[in-house]
């Protein structure tokens, strides 16, 4: 029998392309996790059964152990010392399972994952999951290419290596380091200031050791802008009219700040009133064409040029890569190796209609052969693949695709050479000039035509030829301060200072925009909001190296070493988390510092928010602070109860939980099919019933929620045994969908409907009904619980007129008639169901059960 060969790449479109090229497309593909291509071929020379899947991304993610996910009861300077666990990054995915599976009987594994360091992180991830780090003559062996095109594909196969454990060493300290440094401190400021300040308008107040110095460069040109102090200057202008031509002469001493002394030289001037040609120069220049393009300067342009953020920069040019348009966007270098085949780059974009004229006439007269740039050793600079057109990608990914094409063409087209002449007249012994451009070669600049010269045509002078002052013009003017840094300007700073990678600089962009510290306005500057600033000042006044670069860059020079071997993974780690515990221990010992800048800058809990309902301990009432994080905060007995978030809470009818005396809310989501339901802040807070998410598989809970995370128990998954607004007596049946149930929405009406507490399904009850209730009975055949209907007169389906019916949703056949189900596939009586209380589910998941749950509408969500 031929031995198996198990393939696996980072993405399926990346696994589909490299099936399709060792099997010259003759290949069977089924379902499973992700596709599995098969198909027989020749490896290493001998016959062999090839399996190609596919991971999406990381199979793992670090975390902290779950004794370790209260924030209340866990002190944040242990998180420190605490271990941290790997666990599946999408456990619905199953993929850890799937690659076990598919890895069975195979002897050899070929990894086809991205080639930077997060790619040979992956590949460890692969291997411990399909068991060939076991040495049992199982081989491992890492295919090593920038693209997803044929010839690259075929090289990758004939230049296997093996995967490079400390590039994933490196990446397993980053992990290590930014989880901790990041969530202490994160879990320390949040807790403090969202417990003292009701309107800082962010959930969390993270910090980060590459987001927090990101940030510090927004909020550094911030402050040189406010204290800027503007000064009022002059400049002095002659004009001239010689041969057709008004000229505006430049004056050497470009300005002056004392107007007195410039009105003092313009009456010299004015006296004198003649101008002489005292030097005529003549000078070739030449603009360089552009180096190869790699990750930062592709960022760069996006932003300044394209108007696209970082982030959906990068988006796009991972989907040009997968698509097989463009080669790998992740690189450092801009020097290409020099076995690149360019003639055969431009071969495969010479037909296209934008610019194949210019690519013939390249491959005619013969290429330039490119600058010298840099080599990091990872991959080619960024090139383009294949032709596309922008039908074919879409207006964004076509303006990205096109600058990746005009870029690669520049860079083997000649440099602009242009002439600069430069005329310079003395009048009453001062000094002028003015300068003129005559291009001699447009060079790279006919296909990248925004960074051509701009020309200005001068008319003939003689040397001591004397001009005749036509008139004499004042400027006035205040210095001015510098703008807010642009995003491109940003990312320049970033990699200057050594902060991030090529691969997550477009995240720690977005994360200083989302956890709204800076705002993207006009010419995508940053300009830093009012928590951003107080946040960096307060660092600033603390301990500087929190928000500098240096102490992040040195970080990762110690990742690199790790990466090269030159250094051991455990000791760089254990090094810059004992610096961090210190630094940490020093801030919470100073944190009154900062809290003095959010005193002056934001308010008090006490002043914010509106009186909303009674706290169950004291009876006064609480105050309901709708900035994010959203939360209750109670003045008498100084305690904070979060609310779910990104929705509208109301007080629900003065209604009391029987277990602590709080007053019931109502929360509602946005959009029509938004669910809306009870809850009482005290249990949302505190699940007062252990093991809460091991009954209903909900997020996470302790005994305290997580700030801005707002999962806790809403009565929808209260097991409570005889309130009338729990789980127990609102629950109808099990959803067909998942292991939740569904519940009716008690505030729905005249839409009456259920939905489950777990996913998105919703089921329509029989709209215009003026009253539907939950009863105490059950149904004989599937135990659901039985509800009453109270029709409208002028629409009921009932006989002779009568209005209220009770029954089975499931197993009335005129109930079942008339509802319908939104998000689901299916919704029928099943014998065995049960209502889904407690461990109750077990009674068969329909159809529907191996659904995955939407995160933006499932309770996780919330």
């Amino acid at each position: 029998m031929a031995p198996k060969v198990l393939m696996v790449a980072e993405k399926p479109s990346i696994a589909l392309s490299i099936a399709s090229v060792l099997s010259g497309g003759q290949m069977s593909s089924r379902r499973g996790s992700t596709e599995v291509h098969e198909f027989d071929g020749i490896f290493l020379g001998f016959s062999a059964q090839y399996k190609v899947t596919s991971v999406i991304g990381h199979v793992f993610s670090v975390d902290f152990p779950a004794a370790y996910q209260n924030w209340t009861a866990t002190d944040p300077l242990d998180l420190f010392d605490a271990p941290i666990v790997k666990s599946e990054s999408n456990p619905k995915a199953h993929i850890c399972r799937h690659l076990s599976q598919e890895a069975r009987g195979c002897g050899h594994l070929v990894l086809w994952l991205d080639c930077d360091r997060e790619g040979e992180n992956i590949c460890f991830e692969v291997i411990e999951c399909t068991g060939f780090h076991a040495k049992d003559g199982k081989r491992v062996y890492r295919a090593r290419f920038s693209s997803v095109t044929e010839k690259d594909i075929l090289k990758a196969m004939n230049n296997l290596v093996e995967p490079n454990k400390n590039e994933a060493l490196a990446v397993d300290a980053r992990q290590e380091i930014d989880l901790k440094v990041g969530v202490s401190f994160t879990r320390f400021q949040t807790s403090y200031f969202n417990g003292k300040y009701g309107n800082l308008d962010s959930r969390v107040i993270s910090y980060g050791p590459c987001q927090t110095p990101t940030l510090g460069f927004c909020v550094q040109r911030h402050l040189q802008i406010i204290t800027f102090k503007p000064e009022k200057f002059w400049k002095l202008h002659p004009y001239i009219l010689h041969k057709g031509y008004e000229l505006k002469l430049e004056w050497n001493r470009n300005r002056l700040f004392d107007s007195d002394v410039t009105e003092m030289f313009r009456n010299l001037i004015k006296e004198d009133g003649i101008l002489k040609v005292i030097a005529i120069s003549e000078k070739q220049e030449s603009k360089s064409r552009p180096a190869g393009l790699n990750t930062v300067n592709l960022l760069k342009v996006a932003s300044s040029a394209l108007g696209f953020g970082p982030q959906l920069a990068m988006q796009l040019a991972e989907r040009l890569y997968t698509q097989g348009f463009i080669s790998y966007p992740r690189t450092e270098s801009t020097a290409y190796p020099s076995s690149f085949d360019f003639r055969g780059t431009l071969r495969a974009i010479d037909n296209n209609p934008e610019w194949g004229e210019y690519v013939q006439k390249l491959l005619a007269d013969g290429y330039v052969k490119p600058r010298s740039g840099n080599d990091a050793g990872d991959h080619p600079p960024i090139t383009p693949m294949r032709s596309a057109t922008q039908d074919m990608l879409g207006h964004d990914a076509w303006k990205l695709y096109q600058y990746v094409c005009q870029h690669f063409l520049g860079t083997l087209s000649p440099d602009s050479k242009y002439t600069r002449v430069k005329i310079e007249f003395s009048v009453a012994g001062e000094l002028f000039h003015c300068i003129g451009h005559r291009v001699t070669v447009k060079g790279f600049t006919s296909i990248m035509p925004w960074l051509a010269v701009s020309e200005k045509s001068l008319p003939q002078f003689t040397e001591g030829e004397k001009i005749e002052i036509s008139r004499t013009e004042v400027d006035e003017g205040n210095t001015q301060p510098p703008d807010y840094l642009t995003e491109s300007e940003l990312i320049s700073l970033m990699e200057k200072n050594g902060i991030g990678t090529d691969a997550s600089i477009p995240v720690h962009i977005n994360n200083i925009c989302e956890r709204n510290y800076v705002q993207v306005q006009a010419g995508r500057r940053l300009v830093p909001t009012a928590l951003g600033v107080s946040l960096v000042r307060g660092y600033q006044c603390t301990d500087p190296d929190l928000c500098l670069p240096d102490i992040r860059s040195f970080i990762e020079h110690q990742i690199t070493l790790v990466a090269k071997g030159q250094a051991d993974h455990s000791s760089v780690v254990e090094h810059v988390i004992k610096q961090f515990k210190r630094k940490f221990s020093y801030f919470v010992k100073q944190i009154e510092n900062m809290d003095a800048l959010f005193e002056a800058e934001f308010s008090p809990l006490s002043d914010s928010g509106r009186l909303l309902s009674k706290c169950g301990k004291c009876l006064r009432y609480m105050r309901y602070i709708s900035t994010q994080p959203s939360r209750l905060y109670c003045g008498t007995c100084e305690e904070i109860y979060y609310v779910p978030q990104k929705g509208t809470i109301k007080l629900y009818k003065e209604l009391i939980c029987p277990l602590d005396n709080f007053e019931l809310l109502i929360f509602s989501m946005p959009g029509p099919e938004g669910k809306s339901f009870p809850l009482c802040p005290y249990c949302y807070n505190s699940p007062p019933f252990e093991g809460i998410e091991t009954l209903f598989g909900a997020a996470k809970t302790g005994s305290a929620v997580k700030p801005g995370k707002g999962a806790g128990m809403p009565c929808f998954l209260c097991p409570h045994p005889t309130c009338q607004h729990s789980m127990i007596s609102q629950g109808v049946c099990a959803c067909p969908e998942c292991n939740g149930t569904l519940v009716l929405d008690p505030v729905s009406a005249p839409k009456w409907r259920l939905y489950c507490n777990m996913c998105n399904c919703l089921v329509f009850l029989p709209e215009g009904a003026h009253r539907i209730s939950t009863t105490r009975d059950h149904c004989p055949e599937c135990d659901s619980t039985i509800i009453e209907v109270d029709f409208n007169k002028k629409t009921t389906p009932l006989k002779d007129g009568a209005t209220l019916h009770v029954g089975c949703v499931l197993c009335d056949e005129l109930l079942h008639s008339l509802v319908v189900m939104k998000h689901g596939k299916s919704f029928f009586r099943h014998r065995g169901r049960g209502r889904g209380r407690g461990r109750g589910r077990r009674g068969g998941r329909g159809r529907g059960s191996r659904k995955q749950e939407d995160p933006k509408m499932s309770f996780h969500g919330f």
